[in-house]
């Protein structure tokens, strides 16, 4: 009976979190950064170089020069980033819909994201001093500080968009041998003039009643407060727990990882990256590049450890040995699939403890060190594919330190994953021996 109860609640957890994790605007969000990674990517290239590797090669009227590059490279990144996630928001959520104009949508939504921003921002004059303009949009709102801002409209816009484009009686259809371009244009017009219409109405009403404008009310009430729990020490290693928990019985880490946290890191990784290409003070320790580099040694669970301890200590275990044999290359890119399902980690209750606090110790030992200033603060964004060691010292800007400090982590996971693969081994023998 307990265990039939068991099985029951296990179920109901399960299928609780595929829903949550198969939710098609939470989707379509984790599908718009895979989309945008690349570009994330290319903006921490041109911080190492800029920050890195350029001050030693260049005199410093030299590098002022030379900083143009990466700042066109920051402002088509970086300084886009709730622009462009609007739009490929848009685009995830329309195509996971199904929709057939997609990139109507696309457009119905960077619009809508335009018509929400302040009509009149604070700039710099030529004297430093602080004047209002008209005729221009800030990197401010259309950047990092602005994404949370994108996103909303992204999903907001074109459900409505879509949703308009669905009622029959506001299509027209203006038949004849027109283009097919030309009639969708007719079929979207009716639905497209009311969506903008209607966000026009709330902008001008934000800024008559309230001198405020969305997506500055967005920033302020719903992203900071979100990104000051959920990327604090304690959150990060909750929400990152638990999503590795959820790995352990099939579910993948995304489903939570990669809708409540990834893109509130992925915020304070920009603000880092801005600030190193700026020279400006490190603002965040924990942030999208942070959390992979010292919490997925090896990929999720960072079981390179769990590999190295196999080769060294449990080599005469044939199935171990196999498998680790196998999973040894593609663990060096953090490519672990082969390790967590033929191991297996999924369903072995023995080794689902060191699966899920392996990377909460790696977070909170690499957080501890940063803070007390023994290392660089992350302001690289690396592709998550590097291999453990070199990826410490690129995330951080080529410090050793960061190394150092991996090294130890990594000391630590295969200590705390060696009880527990002998507890499995003898587990996996008895059942041999029972003929199970």
């Amino acid at each position: 009976m307990t265990d039939t109860k068991k099985k029951s609640f296990t179920d109901k957890f399960t299928e609780i979190t595929m829903k949550f994790g198969s939710q098609i605007h939470l989707r379509s969000l984790r599908d718009a950064f895979a989309i945008m990674m690349p570009l994330f990517i290319l903006a921490g290239i041109a911080v190492l170089i800029n920050a890195v590797i350029l001050p030693k090669i260049l005199t410093e009227a030299q590098l002022q020069v030379a900083q143009y590059w990466a700042v066109s490279i920051q402002n088509a990144t970086l300084n886009l980033a709730g622009l462009l996630v609007c739009g490929v928001v848009a685009y995830t959520l329309s195509n996971n819909k199904g929709f057939e104009h997609t990139i109507a949508a696309v457009m119905i939504a960077i619009s809508a994201l335009v018509i929400m921003m302040p009509q009149t921002v604070e700039v710099l004059g030529a004297h430093e001093e602080s004047v209002m303009a008209t005729g221009v949009l800030s990197y401010t709102h259309l950047g990092t500080t602005g994404m949370f801002g994108g996103i909303i409209m992204g999903l907001a816009a074109t459900e409505l968009f879509m949703r308009l484009s669905n009622v029959k009686r506001l299509k027209i259809n203006i038949g004849g041998d027109v283009p097919p371009a030309v009639n969708d244009s007719f079929n979207n017009l009716i639905p497209a003039i009311l969506t903008l219409l209607l966000f026009s109405i709330i902008s001008f009403l934000l800024f008559v009643l309230f001198k405020q404008d969305l997506i500055t009310l967005i920033a302020t009430l719903i992203q900071e407060p979100l990104r000051k729990i959920n990327t604090s020490l304690l959150g990060t290693i909750i929400i990152y727990s638990t999503g590795n928990f959820l790995f352990t019985i099939g579910i993948h880490q995304t489903v939570i990882n990669g809708t409540i946290l990834e893109p509130l890191l992925l915020v304070n990784m920009n603000e880092n990256m801005a600030a190193a290409s700026a020279g400006k003070a490190i603002p965040h320790i924990i942030n999208g590049t942070f959390v992979p580099t010292f919490g997925m040694i090896g990929g999720t669970g960072s079981t390179i450890c769990l590999l190295i301890a196999v080769f060294l200590f449990f080599r005469k275990n044939e199935q171990y040995r196999q498998i680790a044999s196998l999973s040894g290359l593609p663990g060096l890119f953090n490519i672990n699939e082969p390790v967590i399902f033929g191991f297996p980690i999924v369903f072995n209750l023995p080794m689902m403890i060191p699966f899920v606090l392996t990377p909460a110790i790696g977070i909170f030992v690499a957080y501890m060190a940063t803070a007390a200033g023994f290392m660089n603060r992350v302001t690289v964004m690396v592709p998550w594919t590097t291999p453990p060691l070199l990826n410490a010292y690129l995330a951080t800007g080529a410090d050793f330190r960061a190394v150092l400090v991996q090294l130890v982590i990594i000391v630590i996971g295969v200590l705390l994953y060696l009880p527990f693969i002998k507890i499995s081994a003898d587990a996996l023998k008895k059942e041999a021996e029972a003929g199970l």
